[in-house]
């Protein structure tokens, strides 16, 4: 049954992903990877609160970890895009926007699991 749960997560999350990156942003009209940065920081403040909400209270079942952290939110978030993306900045010449990049990116998804953990638990 896990999964399957993985399976369906990971089937939503990609199709999240898909939808943020081409209709909230369109990745083709900027050099910096708003859309991928935004996934991966988006995706760690919900994970903060999924851990939270299922692993820490149990106030969800623990099936939804499976379908929820694993699935979802592991399709959603984007590291090889991430890592390809930096790749990129950098091998076209753009040092300084690649480790802005990589570097706001890791403090920026830190940051925001952070900030959900320590927000959820409040409630």
């Amino acid at each position: 049954m896990h999964w399957l749960a993985v399976a369906v997560g990971g089937a939503l999350g990609a199709m999240a992903r898909y939808g943020v990156s081409s209709i909230i942003f369109n990745p083709s009209s900027q050099k910096f990877p708003w859309a991928t940065m935004s996934v991966n920081v988006l995706g760690s403040f919900v994970m903060g609160m999924l851990f939270v909400i299922i692993v820490e209270k149990g106030a969800l079942p623990a099936e939804m970890r499976s379908l929820l952290m694993v699935g979802f939110l592991g399709a959603f978030t984007t590291f090889s895009t991430f890592s390809l993306d930096a790749l990129g900045l950098w091998q076209n010449g753009h040092l300084f926007m690649a480790l802005i990049y990589a570097l706001g990116t890791v403090v920026l998804c830190l940051a925001a699991v952070a900030a959900s953990v320590w927000l959820t638990r409040l409630f």
